[in-house]
């Protein structure tokens, strides 16, 4: 029988490329006594915490501090295309560099809660960003349609 599923080889290819075989997880986690169990639980919920809080920058505070040293930059030298093209490379790279973070703490965050004995296979990053998105976005939405944005030039004076 040809092993030739594109989720045992890892894409359209016969042959996997390495470091893409699906992960394999024992049955059951090993765990340890209820002291470490909990001490493991909680560390988990740290470590939760600061994804949560990572992935809440990537959608305030990390974009504007970037626009805020992009207006200094055209403040400085008297372009705006230098302080966009600032602003713009730095929100790239530390948006980027974040994600690759929170991969990491995501992976860690799975082999803790493993650790504290629960079977722990998916990580949560992905529900934490789509619901930091969809609380965010509204606000934003609120925010440039109705408070700065045509909102007021469109109300009766």
């Amino acid at each position: 029988m040809p092993r030739n599923d594109p989720t045992d080889t890892g894409g359209l290819f016969v042959g996997r490329r390495p470091g893409t075989a699906p992960l394999r997880y024992r049955d059951q986690p090993v765990t340890g006594g209820p002291g470490r169990r909990g001490a493991d639980r909680l560390l988990a919920l740290l470590i939760l915490i600061v994804e949560i809080a990572l992935c809440a920058s990537l959608w305030g505070p990390q974009p504007f501090a970037w626009l805020w040293v992009g207006s200094q930059v055209d403040y400085l030298t008297g372009a705006v295309s230098a302080g966009i093209a600032v602003a713009f490379a730095g929100m790239c790279a530390t948006l980027m560099g974040t994600l690759a973070v929170l991969k990491r703490v995501d992976r860690a965050w799975m082999l803790v809660r493993r650790a504290g004995g629960l079977a722990q296979k998916d990580g949560a990053l992905e529900t934490i960003f789509v619901i930091s998105f969809l609380i965010t976005a509204p606000v934003f939405i609120f925010w440039f349609f109705i408070l700065e944005g045509p909102g007021p030039s469109l109300a009766p004076r």
